[in-house]
């Protein structure tokens, strides 16, 4: 009779473990349901209810993902690539798979199947490899919506589905799993989209792309003149520890030297990582062949998980033009109207870019070809960066 009552226990215990399992799977697949066809919502919200409902995922299928985790986390590897999990073909992967392509959707992404995930789960941080390593069951969290400066909590599950909220700048003491967007290779992939934008707009101004054909010979056999970054520093700004290493890029704006017509360049600074720490890259920043003048702008910009990179490279290049077919005579005023096209490239950003510590950094007006700018700050203050030329000699 005992034995009798503790199948009985056992299959009402699997039973309700498998149906609780079930509601988070509907769930969370309701939540990305939401993003898919909701086309009202904005970027963020498309985002952040994609990764609740990623967390939610991977939170109740943790004994299927644990033994992945513990094979691809390390202490030289705190991160997994949702490709490296969905090859052991462990896990339910509907809601990864969906997720994936929510995301390259909302920010504006090739949606080609050939493409690597976006999806993307990282140990907070390395101090809770220990624990976790040893047992302790983790939390699996997501980055807020909106300013980190009015967030209340950091929502976060447990293996069995039940919210925590954790204190968004003291790192927690449970080991905690962030589930989101690889940042990594979100930023190669929209640099791509908004480099392709450009050259778009480019060729159809004036097919560039010939132009560069036919002089190629001639600048192969003259020095190159550019700028180049000797050291950068970024500020401290007590980021929260959900928040990982930064993607930091530049956009170099200027005018052609042949046309009427802005220059948008995008520069990666893959190097970057992190806040109050001194880089020295002797990186080529500007090539002063592009612009007219001797002078250009740089803009310090942050990858952000809510950026459409399409649709940001359009309204950074409808900005620049607009600006520059507004002054009747640009030749006239020459590199003051520089920073001119620069300002109207930063009005056309969302206005929440400019009150989170992510997105627009930091910008330099006005560096001119062969001067030396020792630990420059920039406008805002929160780069220091130390520019100097550098004259490239041709190969004899």
């Amino acid at each position: 009779m005992k034995r009798l009552q503790s199948s009985l226990l056992l299959c009402l215990s699997v039973w309700t473990s498998m149906s609780y399992s079930q509601t988070l799977d509907t769930e969370a697949l309701r939540l990305l349901q939401v993003s898919l066809d909701d086309s009202t919502l904005n970027t963020q919200t498309q985002l952040t209810n994609t990764k609740r409902a990623l967390a939610l995922d991977l939170s109740h299928q943790y004994a299927q993902l644990e033994p992945i985790l513990q094979m691809e986390i390390n202490q030289y590897q705190l991160a997994v690539n949702a490709d490296a999990i969905l090859s052991q073909h462990t896990l339910n992967s509907q809601v990864m798979i969906k997720a994936d392509a929510s995301i390259r959707r909302a920010k504006g992404l090739n949606l080609s199947a050939q493409a690597d995930s976006l999806v993307q789960v990282r140990l907070a941080d390395a101090t809770m490899l220990g624990a976790w390593q040893q047992g302790e069951l983790p939390l699996f969290a997501f980055e807020p919506e909106g300013d980190e400066r009015q967030w209340d909590y950091i929502e976060a599950f447990d293996i069995y589905g039940q919210v925590h909220q954790l204190d968004v700048y003291n790192l927690p003491q449970q080991p905690v799993f962030v589930v989101g967007i690889d940042s990594k290779k979100a930023f190669i992939a929209g640099l791509k989209v908004m480099r392709s934008t450009f050259a778009e707009a480019q060729v159809k101004q004036g097919d560039r792309a010939f132009l560069n054909r036919s002089s190629s010979k001639a600048v192969a056999d003259k020095p190159i003149s550019t700028t180049v970054i000797k050291q950068i520093s970024l500020k401290d700004d007590h980021e929260p520890w959900i928040s990982g290493a930064a993607e930091i890029y530049a956009i170099v704006t200027g005018v052609d030297p042949s046309r009427d017509k802005p220059v948008l360049d995008i520069v990666e600074m893959p190097y970057l990582d992190y806040a109050d720490t001194t880089y020295y890259p002797n990186q080529v920043i500007i090539h002063w062949e592009c612009y007219r003048w001797a002078a250009a702008d740089v803009i310090l910009m942050e990858h952000d998980d809510g950026t459409n990179y399409k649709v940001l490279a359009t309204k950074l290049l409808e900005a620049a033009e607009q600006i520059l077919k507004s002054i009747p005579d640009p030749e006239a005023q020459g590199y003051a109207l520089i920073p001119q096209i620069t300002n109207g490239i930063l009005s056309a950003m969302p206005d929440a870019w400019f009150t989170n510590d992510d997105d627009f950094v930091d910008v330099y007006y006005t560096l001119q070809e062969g001067l030396d700018y020792p630990n420059l700050n920039g406008a805002n203050g929160n780069a220091m960066t130390t520019f100097s030329p550098l004259v490239i000699q041709p190969r004899h």
